[in-house]
């Protein structure tokens, strides 16, 4: 079980701040443009030609980035667990968005799988199991943030580096990509199927 209740965590947060950064419990709609930032420097500089996974999609936030950046997928498709999410995000990108829990259900394959900010309240088993649902169904890499660190925190799930390359062992990642810095406790991953960059893909 998630540390804290998921449904009422968001449906919280979007009663109070409405279709805003802080509707999905970013801290600021800048925050949230960093991170979908540092994501998509693990990307091809061309993804026109991929299918995209967006997994916990939220209101379809990273959806318009891209589509404000001219760097929108052949196909995107939205997964997230909330039925609220799923209405909203289906009319804000006019894309598949598809209800699942993705630390157990079978999700959509895809080129890329992409997460931004969706295992922050999970327990650590359940990150794992999202992060290898999330590997298994990419074509050739899953890009994903989470908060960094060691803190033993009640609502907040943070992961050191040395965990995270514990799992890429354990899924036997062909190439691992890390990027820290950009933000304070928080931390990019690149599992990739291939040894290349994807860049030069």
């Amino acid at each position: 079980m998630p540390r804290i209740d998921n449904e009422k965590f968001y449906i919280s947060a979007i009663q109070k701040y409405g279709l805003s950064a802080k509707g999905v419990n970013w801290t600021s709609a800048n925050t949230q443009r960093i991170r979908f930032k540092t994501i998509l420097e693990m990307l091809p500089s061309d993804l026109s030609a991929y299918t995209m996974v967006d997994a916990g999609c939220g209101f379809g936030d990273f959806y318009i980035y891209l589509e404000k950046k001219d760097k929108l997928p052949k196909k995107y498709i939205g997964i997230d667990s909330l039925s609220e999410m799923h209405s909203i995000a289906s009319a804000i990108t006019g894309c598949e968005i598809i209800i699942a829990d993705i630390t157990k259900d079978e999700i959509p394959n895809g080129e890329y799988l992409v997460c931004s900010g969706a295992m922050n309240v999970l327990e650590k088993f359940e990150t794992y199991q999202f992060i290898r649902n999330c590997y298994l169904s990419c074509k050739r890499g899953f890009i994903f943030n989470i908060l960094h660190g060691q803190k033993d925190c009640d609502t907040y799930n943070y992961m050191s580096t040395k965990q995270i390359k514990q799992i890429a062992k354990d899924l036997d990642v062909k190439k691992l990509k890390i990027k820290t810095g950009y933000l304070d406790n928080d931390i990019t991953v690149g599992f990739f199927h291939k040894e290349v960059d994807p860049k030069s893909s």
